[in-house]
Parts: structure tokens; sequence; C-alpha cells
């Protein structure tokens, strides 16, 4: 085994320590000194992979988009009831990122930028999703630009409240009726021929 080989495993063995760590105690009460101490490493042996906290949160962040990596083009919206119901069977994984989510709208959160960017990413990602299934206007009126940040919003919503009570929200269940809504046609002269900002 090369030495390289050799720091790549320490370092995805790190990534899912702090993950581990992060899911009980939320990055601010996260230390680098628990992470180093779960791994058999010192701190200072620790920063010779990741420098600083926020290095790791985001190779943390980045690690936990690469499980869900699936090129644009392979999205369909068939498959996003998968990847909720995939979701569903790994808490551990959603309450960490749901926890980082919420830190991150404060202001100086290291992970801000990256949700920030991400997000613009989804919604694009999504708008392409729905454009592919239903075409320029879904069948209640709605473009794919204005459905898709409700779609990524029930999608994150929904990890909240599964989050919180698991035994009371179905989580794929509530995710297929919200794609049910998306596709019904409006009732008679309930949208207007052009919504607004629309033109």
């Amino acid at each position: 085994m090369t030495t390289r080989t050799r720091s790549e495993e320490r370092r995805a063995e790190i990534v899912r320590a702090a993950l581990e760590v992060i899911a009980e105690r939320g990055y601010r009460g996260a230390s680098l000194a628990a992470v180093a101490e779960r791994v058999g490493l010192t701190q200072q042996g620790l920063l010779h992979h990741f420098p600083t906290k926020e290095a790791l949160l985001v190779a943390v962040l980045k690690e936990r988009d690469q499980w869900d990596a699936v090129p644009n083009t392979q999205w369909r919206v068939d498959l996003l009831t998968s990847l909720v119901e995939y979701n569903a069977m790994r808490p551990g994984i959603i309450q960490t990122f749901s926890a980082l989510l919420g830190e991150s709208v404060t202001e100086g959160h290291p992970a801000r930028e990256f949700f920030t960017q991400r997000y613009a990413a989804v919604r694009a990602s999504m708008a392409s999703v729905l454009r592919a299934e239903y075409g320029e206007r879904l069948p209640n009126g709605l473009t794919p630009e204005r459905a898709a940040p409700l779609l990524v919003a029930v999608m994150d919503g929904l990890q909240y409240q599964w989050l919180l009570d698991p035994e009371s929200v179905d989580m794929p269940g509530a995710f297929r009726d919200f794609l049910t809504l998306l596709g019904e046609n409006p009732p008679p002269n309930s949208l207007p021929d052009s919504l607004p900002g629309e033109g």
C-alpha cells in the first residue's frame, strides 16, 4: 500500500468519525479533539490531514453529497422517490446534514457558502428534472423553475418532520403525495394565464 493510499484511507476514516461526532453534538459542539480520539489520533495528527475544523466540515459535506451523486442527465421524478426512501434508511446521515443545514443560516457559519451554492445547483437540477417530465409547464400551470424550490423545500422539510417524529411521518409516502399534487391539473379558472413574474 502506497503512502498516498494510506493517507486517503485515513482521511476517509476521519471524515466518517466527524460525521458521527457532528451527528451527536452538532458542528459547534464537535471538537477536533473528539474526532481525533475516535480514530486513534492526536489532535496534531488530525491537523496533518485537515488543517482546520472548517476544512474538515467541508470534506464531510462533500462526502455526504457523493453518496447521493447521480449525473443530472440521469435524474427522473421517479428516482427522487427512491432517494427519499433511501434517506429513510440512514437517519444518522440525514440528522447530521439537517443539523448542519440549520446551523448554516447563521452569519459567518463555515458551511453557509457550501449550502448556498448547493441549493442553487439543486434547484437548477430539479427544474431540469421537472422539465424533462412535464415540458415547459406542469399540469398545475407552474413552470419548472417556479416548482423546483417547492420540490426541494418539501424534500428537506419532510426530513426535519421525520427526524423529530418518525413514527408519525411517512416521509416516502408524503413525498409521493406531493408529486401527485405537482402532476394534477388545477380546477378551472384557478390560475391566471400569466403567473406573477412570468410576464
